[in-house]
């Protein structure tokens, strides 16, 4: 019989046939224990035992997996310290410096009180603003004018939505303008909440922005200082600067300030398209860069707007930062200055500051417009190279997991079979785990129901913490399953070829988040091609696999991170699925925390399987410790209210009233004053289809919305309307519908600017922030029957405080963070 070749204890053994060779004798996954000598079948090969199939198997089984454990961990917290906010300067600051503390002095004043566009308490802001700039030696303008909204927020509005505008605008002029930067944050606030951190923490730091800017030497491009009325309305303040004022004609770069929370670290979280230069100064002059290119692909899918999409609309290159945190808070009365972050603030202006000098001292017209770059935070940095490289780096992440598939293979650490068992099954956990995620809110939400009406708790950590847990269950769970007969190395594989398929497929669909595979893959199949080049049983294996593992974390960790705030508990399953993909890069790692796979009988099997499951188990426990604390510490109070919504309405014509809610399962103390559900967009076409709750109301002594008639030509078959709306009373909004059952607006012109007409719909046009002497419309419409062309007019105000029948919310019931939360609605039909 041969015998097989001698090896040094130094040398790493020959290619081994896989573990299911037909010339392999014995029942699979029956090897003895590792302490027995593997079997011959062949001269100069042996055939690994399971207890072998690992691409990492240290002698110190124990060791080994707390250092790679302590090492991932010490990278995961560098990273997420990388992710932290800066500490406040103070008053005494350098002049030249950004100072939280000394924006938070403006922030007192903007956000001092509710200011929606419009009325007296955002006169008061628009005077303050002046009034600074003009002490910076600076020329402010007010740019007041009427403009159109891009998009349209009024889904019943069928035809456009327009503001009153009064923008204040400044610049500081440069030297040897190559063009023009421009500083852009909104003045106004919801009608429900002071706005402290949206926006006065942008409106606040680009004051301080400015202040800071007139220190020391001017520009050499033009900065533009731009604070824009009605953004929460209709975007209409950046439309009507983009659109029309001088200084925007050529174009130039905009940095828009925003928040939508009160917390965590400024995101630089869309740009314009080919952003590869702009990107590049981002990362070298922001003092504190987070961003990433997948955050874009995020946004793009997500039914939010800023004043920075009209400003893109128009033609201009720039980005777009906020920090998103604490959004429990977001458009309620909440949202006051001592709810804002100093160290978000501080964020906030310093890299406005140093993005301001840097873009005002650069050649503008030799930015790199070439394509759009990947980028992603890293400790102390931002990591960035060009996008036309995703997909190139995702078809060879995908190759070289085939490599080391085969090269497992080759090694006799994992059949054909078993290397497609393991593809296979790394899919569960990728589907599982967001599912349960999502299940797991919704049981807390059916505990908890206010949740709905939140884009997020008022202290999500210990859910978030839940959510992780959730994920790390279903994958030591999966794992533990799985290991025994697939194999440690054929699971391994396969996760990383999920993770090279999906950046694959992130490359084709959404390329600027397709790093968040594909560099997690590639390193997870250096690490494990070097596992396999070494000696197996020798501590190399495990630095490699671990270091593999570390850049999962660096890349994945930071998402996991941001995601939550971004996209709220509603949709936690999204962290939960990044979550399961970083555990998948580490999945040799984790394969540390079990006993050696295969070779146990009997109780010592018994026992090996009980330690496999511990992990899952102790995932598990934390899924029930985290969610139950969440619930013992995020409770509703006075701090803390429930959110609730109710508006009124009511119909002038029949004079009744009706209380109506947007909440699908009402709160207690909105149940008192309506039922079950209903839809008002035939008397009340500004809220559409849209179904709500509603219920009888006392019908207040409030009077309609005038409508002077002006002219009234019919020439060829089109009858030509020209009417005045005029409120009766202080109102944030006015909206004229056309009875699509009278007539089809053929063309429409609203205080002397030609709107559009989205053909045979049902038209309306909403007005924002109206005048006192009203608004004129021009309407050129078919009538489409013999009577009267009926026009619904309907004007609104803000505050259900002494409307018969309200009784004021307790302490612990809040306002919900919507732009019709309050609304008073009247309305009246006119014959013409």
């Amino acid at each position: 019989m041969p015998t097989p070749e001698h090896h040094s204890p130094a040398d790493p053994p020959p290619p081994d046939p896989p573990a299911d060779d037909p010339a392999r004798t014995g029942p699979p996954d029956t090897d003895p224990p590792h302490s027995a000598a593997p079997r011959a079948i062949e001269p100069s090969v042996t055939v690994l035992p399971a207890s072998e199939r690992a691409l990492a198997r240290p002698r110190r089984r124990l060791p080994a997996a707390l250092a790679a454990l302590a090492a991932l961990l010490a990278v995961g917290v560098v990273t997420g310290l990388g992710l932290g906010t800066p500490d406040p300067a103070g008053l005494d600051a350098p002049a030249d410096e950004f100072s939280a503390e000394r924006a938070y002095q403006h922030l007192r004043t903007i956000a001092a009180e509710p200011h929606a566009a419009g009325s007296p308490a955002a006169e008061r802001v628009r005077s303050h603003l002046e009034s600074t700039l003009r002490d910076l030696g600076l020329a402010p303008e007010s740019q007041d004018t009427v403009a159109e909204e891009a998009g349209q927020l009024s889904g019943g509005a069928g035809g456009a939505t327009l503001a009153r505008v009064r923008n204040v605008v400044a610049r500081i002029p440069g030297t040897d303008p190559t063009g023009r930067v421009f500083l852009v944050a909104h003045y106004d606030s919801v009608q429900t909440g002071p706005g402290g951190n949206d926006d006065g923490a942008g409106t606040s730091a680009l004051l301080e922005v400015a202040r800071a800017l007139t220190e020391g030497e001017r520009p050499r491009n033009d900065v533009v200082l731009v604070f824009t009325d009605a953004e929460e309305a209709c975007l209409c303040g950046a439309s009507a600067f983009a659109a029309d004022h001088p200084l925007a004609a050529d174009g130039g770069v905009v940095l828009n300030l925003e928040a939508r929370g009160s917390t965590g670290p400024v995101i630089m979280f869309e740009t314009s398209l080919r952003n590869a230069g702009l990107v590049e100064v981002f990362g070298r002059a922001a003092p504190y860069p987070v961003g990433t290119s997948f955050a874009v692909e995020v946004y793009r899918l997500l039914p939010n707007d800023t004043d920075f999409t009209a400003f893109l609309e128009h033609g201009f290159t720039g980005l777009n930062a906020a920090y998103i945190d604490g959004a429990a808070l977001y458009h309620t009365p909440l949202d006051t200055p001592a709810s804002v972050d100093r160290g978000s603030l501080q964020q906030h202006g310093a890299n406005a500051l140093g993005l301001a000098r840097e873009f005002g001292a650069v050649d503008l017209t030799r930015l790199d417009a070439s394509g759009d770059a990947t980028y992603f935070p890293l400790p102390g940095g931002l990591a960035r190279y060009p996008g036309w490289l995703t997909l190139p780096l995702a078809l060879l992440a995908l190759a070289g997991v085939g490599v080391l598939g085969w090269a497992v293979r080759r090694r006799g650490r994992a059949s054909g079979p078993r290397l497609a068992a393991g593809f296979g099954l790394a899919l569960l956990p990728i589907v599982l785990a967001p599912v349960g995620a999502q299940l797991l809110w919704v049981g807390i939400t059916a505990i908890r129901p206010g949740y709905a009406t939140l884009l997020d708790p008022y202290r999500p950590l210990w859910y978030r913490l839940a959510v992780l847990a959730l994920a790390a269950a279903v994958l030591f769970g999966w794992y533990a399953l799985t290991r025994r007969r697939t194999g440690p190395a054929a699971l391994a594989v396969g996760g990383l070829g999920w993770l090279a398929v999906l950046g694959v497929l992130l490359a084709v669909v959404a390329p600027g988040g397709a790093y968040l595979t594909i560099l997690p893959a590639l390193a997870g199949v250096l690490a494990g091609l070097l596992a396999l080049a070494v000696r197996r049983d020798g501590p190399w294996p495990v630095v490699a696999v671990t270091a593999g593992a570390a850049v999962g974390v660096l890349v994945l960790l930071p998402t996991v991170v941001l995601l939550f705030p971004a996209l709220g508990m509603a949709m936690g399953g999204v962290g939960a699925l990044f979550a399961v993909l970083l555990g998948l890069a580490a999945l040799p790692v984790v394969d540390l925390l079990h006993p050696v796979a295969g070779g146990q009988r009997g109780m010592a099997a018994l026992r090996a399987r009980r330690r496999g499951a511990l992990p899952a188990l102790a995932a598990l426990l934390g899924i029930l410790i985290f969610s139950g604390t969440g619930l013992v510490v995020d409770r509703f109070d006075a701090a803390h209210p429930v959110p609730t919504h109710l508006m009124y309405a009511l119909d002038a014509d029949t004079g009744t009233a009706r209380w109506l809610s947007e909440e699908t399962d009402p709160q207690p103390w909105t149940a008192q004053y309506v039922d079950g559900p209903s839809r008002i967009g035939d008397t009340f076409p500004v809220f559409g289809d849209e179904e709500l709750r509603a219920g009888p109301a006392e019908p207040a002594a409030l009077p309609p919305p005038r409508l002077d008639p002006l002219a009234d030509v019919t020439e060829s078959g089109v009858r030509t309307l020209r009417v005045r709306l005029l409120p009766q009373r202080p109102v944030r909004f006015a909206a004229l519908h056309v009875d699509p059952a009278t007539a089809v607006v053929v063309s429409a012109r609203v205080a002397g600017r030609e709107i559009r007409v989205d053909g045979p719909e049902p038209f309306g046009v909403v007005f924002h922030a109206p005048p006192a002497e009203g608004i004129e419309i021009e309407l050129r419409l078919r009538p489409t029957g013999a009577g009267p062309v009926r026009l619904r007019a309907m004007d609104a105000s803000d505050g259900l405080a002494g409307l018969p029948g309200f009784r004021p919310r307790p302490p612990d019931v809040g306002v919900v963070g919507s732009h019709s939360s309050e609304l008073v609605a009247v309305a009246r039909t006119y014959p013409m």
